[in-house]
């Protein structure tokens, strides 16, 4: 039977370039990395937290 090696990069599942060139950032809130989207386009360098969950406060960690 063939070895399951896992797709993830060895660095813990960070990836340096996400979507579009744009890097891979943390959360602030809970640690989870998250990529670009479309929606933050315009402010992509002010986006802190993965979710509005972990935005208002509610998140792990």
């Amino acid at each position: 039977m063939p070895s399951r090696e896992s797709k993830r990069p060895r660095d813990g599942g960070v990836r340096g370039q996400g979507v579009n060139g744009h890097p891979d950032k943390l959360c602030a809130r809970c640690g989870r990395p998250f990529s670009w989207r479309k929606k933050w386009e315009r402010d992509w360098e002010n986006v802190r937290y993965c979710s509005d969950k972990c935005r208002m406060g509610k998140g792990a960690g």
